[in-house]
């Protein structure tokens, strides 16, 4: 508004003085006409520098928005009025962009810290091929300084090379690195997105041998920690016991020196206290390979052998089957089946024997309630695949149980082996599907099975 006013002025300025000259020119002397026409040069000049000078600031603004220099200031204080709204405005809009493109180097830089710290591998690079960005995860997976093209990797691991290249967006691939001695398991996952018009792929490498060899470690200690435990419990009365016999049998070896005679060897007593003793190491003894075997079949349960399974006979196999034993404790069996027509591709076998594992731990939770009941249930569950469920009113498992109670020989039960749902959680990982529990004490559980 002031930038019109100022002009509007001027001109005004200079269409009055040129009138005076037209008026000079007729009637006034010649010095008023050279009075006049200085006037009239005057205001042109200072027309002509008023617009230059705008002009200057203007390009020296536009200037600086396009290279981003933020840094230039405008004099308001001493501008004429006509230009200060105009510095004003330059003022603003500098500052503005000033904050938003420390805003933006501030996310950069937080963004690039944050790639830069995080273990996995990160690899950019545009529709040629050209690398435009690799975090230090990468160049240390990779053992690579510097990559100037995604097809140098050709040179160093041909394979790796295939993979990146042909992995398509929203896909994960898993894969080796050749790069050292020792090959390294990782997985590859590809998305694409675009700036500026170009096309480019960001493709993750996450390392998954430390992830699965800290799994696997977790795994075996906890399976050692419960075979050192039941081998343990075996051991040690055995060591106790032949110690006991071996100090009986020294004993009776000296009779004399204990007044006895050397009849008194091979009386009926000790013979007993002997005969006792081996049947309990040989006991002992068979429990220990009876808990070796069950650990060898733990490992080798047979391939599955797909059908179609109707879910209604398959519950009512298992009704026939463990309703008698059941009823004589006083349990109830509920079967729940929300769609009748429902079925499942799988093994009836092992879901059979998967199923009756845990009808018997449920009457096991609920023998001492004064309601106990059971219930098999089937319902569509995520995806509509089909789901079962084996509920109980019983005591609940302790959460540090919970834990536990799929690691093989983990068992709470003073005659249990441990092994059981170990075995139900390895046949349904052969289905494809997973096993859960809830279960809160007091209140009961629910293993629930997803095909």
């Amino acid at each position: 508004m002031g930038f019109e006013i100022g002009i509007f002025v001027r001109v005004s300025l200079l269409f009055g003085s040129l009138t005076g000259a037209a008026y000079c020119v007729l009637h006034a002397p010649v010095t008023y006409f050279i009075l006049v026409g200085v006037g009239v040069v005057m205001q042109v000049s200072e027309l002509i520098r008023y617009v230059s000078k705008t002009n200057t600031e203007l390009a020296q603004f536009v200037l600086a928005v396009r290279y981003r220099d933020f840094s230039q200031h405008f004099n308001e204080r001493d501008a004429p009025t006509s230009v200060k709204q105009l510095r004003r405005a330059f003022n603003e809009i500098n500052t503005t962009f000033k904050r938003l493109s420390n805003e933006k180097e501030a996310q950069y830089q937080y963004l690039q810290t944050i790639l830069e710290l995080v273990d996995t591998g990160i690899l950019s690079y545009n529709a040629q091929g050209e690398v435009e960005w690799m975090n230090e995860s990468l160049k240390k997976m990779l053992n690579l300084p510097y990559l100037r093209n995604i097809h140098a990797l050709v040179r160093r691991d041909p394979g790796l090379h295939q993979v990146v290249t042909q992995l398509k967006t929203g896909e994960s691939t898993l894969t080796q690195l050749h790069l050292g001695k020792t090959p390294t398991r990782v997985l590859l996952s590809a998305t694409a997105f675009r700036v500026d018009g170009r096309l480019s792929t960001l493709v993750a490498f996450q390392n998954v041998n430390v992830a699965v060899a800290e799994t696997e470690t977790e795994a075996w200690q906890k399976l050692l920690r419960v075979m050192t435990h039941e081998i343990m419990n075996s051991v040690a009365p055995i060591t106790s016991l032949a110690d006991t016999l071996k100090k009986r049998l020294q004993f009776a070896a000296t009779p004399l020196a204990h007044g006895q005679s050397p009849a008194g060897v091979a009386d009926a007593e000790l013979l007993e206290d002997v005969a006792m003793g081996v049947d309990v190491i040989r006991n002992r003894s068979e429990g220990l390979l009876k808990f070796a075997e069950t650990y060898r079949n733990l490992s080798k349960i047979a391939t599955p052998t797909f059908s179609t399974v109707p879910v209604r006979d398959l519950f009512e196999g298992i009704r026939q089957l463990m309703q008698y034993g059941l009823q004589q404790k006083g349990i109830t069996l509920e079967v729940l089946i929300k769609e009748p027509k429902l079925t499942l591709e799988a093994d009836p076998h092992l879901i059979e024997q998967v199923l009756i594992n845990l009808v018997l731990n449920a009457a096991e939770a609920v023998k001492e309630r004064a309601q106990p009941r059971i219930q098999l249930s089937a319902f569509p569950g995520d995806n509509d695949r089909t789901a079962l469920e084996v509920t109980d009113n019983g005591i609940g498992i302790p959460p540090e149980v919970v834990a536990n109670i799929f690691v093989p020989f983990f068992t709470t039960k003073k005659n249990g082996s441990g092994i059981g749902l170990s075995l139900s959680k390895q046949i349904m990982q052969l289905h494809k599907g997973s096993i859960r529990v809830h279960s809160a004490e007091g209140e009961g559980s629910v293993f629930h099975l997803q095909f």
